[in-house]
């Protein structure tokens, strides 16, 4: 597999919540084409088995080697968990770039600190994700709370109604004045930022992975020198499983939207 620089690079998610990391990669790397494919067609992954999104993860990996991406970030929590060691297995020449629940920062803040991890279902029960847990066990208090409705929230491009609110209030309110951080373990989850700061309040952190992600993937650009140069005009495609417009129109809106 030989990679260069001008080729693009390729995003995927279980739907449009992986647009919150696309936001993060085109503002530290400006001159990279992207691909951004949603699944909204089988959203959401959190519910789905592993087996499944191993299978949906592999037929969007493959749309990928078709257009000549020369890496992918999987910008789903839960396909991170379920599908990204497989796939780095078949396709160990290709940088594979994954998300995971920001853990450690949220361990950072403060010894001792209690952090609450929003996430799927799915995420929630991984063994990558407990395996995470029990490396801090030492050093935080953490709390698991899964929150999969929120994922069809975003679907539908709503970041601030009435009922997301209500939603998020219900289940927030036990948490309220009791932890030091919230770790968005979705890449759906950072387009309620403002929602969930409002409810948890101003002395709470909230923190998702996605600038690491970001981070992370320069970093193995610039080791395989495949950084496209500094004077290319760089450009951002989006594609869904739906093959609607309106999906795509929503895609442009979520990556306009400054959350």
């Amino acid at each position: 597999m030989k990679l260069t620089k001008k080729q693009p690079i390729g995003v995927f998610d279980s739907g449009l919540g992986g647009i919150s990391v696309l936001k993060e990669l085109h503002k530290l790397m400006p001159n990279e084409d992207f691909i951004f494919f949603g699944d909204s067609k089988n959203a959401p992954y959190g519910t789905k088995t592993v087996e499944e999104v191993q299978n949906l993860s592999q037929q969007i990996v493959t749309k990928f080697l078709q257009q000549n991406v020369k890496a992918i970030v999987i910008a789903c929590n839960t396909a991170t968990s379920a599908a990204a060691k497989k796939l780095r297995l078949t396709y160990p020449e290709l940088p594979i770039i994954g998300l995971e629940p920001a853990v450690k920062p949220a361990t950072l803040l403060k010894p001792h600190a209690k952090i609450l991890v929003m996430a799927t279902e799915l995420t929630l029960r991984e063994a990558k994700f407990n395996d995470l847990i029990q490396q801090f066990a030492n050093q935080a208090t953490i709390y698991k709370l899964p929150a999969s409705k929120l994922v069809e929230f975003i679907e539908k491009g709503d970041t601030s109604s009435v009922e997301l609110h209500a939603y998020l209030l219900d289940l927030l309110t036990p948490y309220c004045q009791k932890v030091d951080a919230v770790v968005l373990g979705c890449t759906h989850f950072p387009f309620a930022r403002r929602v969930i700061q409002e409810i948890m309040g101003p002395d709470t952190a909230i923190i998702d992975g996605g600038n690491g992600a970001a981070r992370e993937l320069k970093r193995v650009l610039q080791v395989k020198d495949l950084l496209q140069d500094h004077t290319h005009a760089g450009s951002v495609c989006f594609e869904n499983s739906l093959q609607t417009q309106t999906e795509i129109q929503l895609s442009r809106k979520l990556f306009e939207n400054d959350f």
